[in-house]
């Protein structure tokens, strides 16, 4: 399932106010899988120590803040940047 997804559901479960601890203890064997591989939501929100989540929103916002590299796929790949002034336009291949 697709990590925001994920995420979202395990908020949505989830009475707030809460802590990072206490979303730990009862979504932290949860799998997000990830383009880099998978990960648990303990070992992400355990990169927020000590947080104090007043709302869902707060949670789901803080967790993706958190998220490694590893989530985003190909790093700085985009087909729909447009190119740097100076920037070289690659070859038009007809096809």
């Amino acid at each position: 399932m697709r990590p925001t997804r994920t995420i979202e559901s395990c908020c949505a479960e989830h009475t707030f106010p809460t802590t990072t601890a206490e979303l730990i203890e009862a979504h932290g064997e949860t799998e997000l899988e990830l383009p880099g591989g998978v990960v648990t939501l303990g070992e992400v929100l355990g990169r927020l120590p000590g947080e104090r989540f007043e709302t869902a929103e707060d949670a789901r916002l803080m967790t993706y803040s958190v998220l490694s590299e590893d989530a985003i796929g190909r790093k700085g790949y985009s087909d729909r940047d447009p190119r740097c002034p100076g920037e070289e336009l690659p070859r038009l291949v007809s096809l």
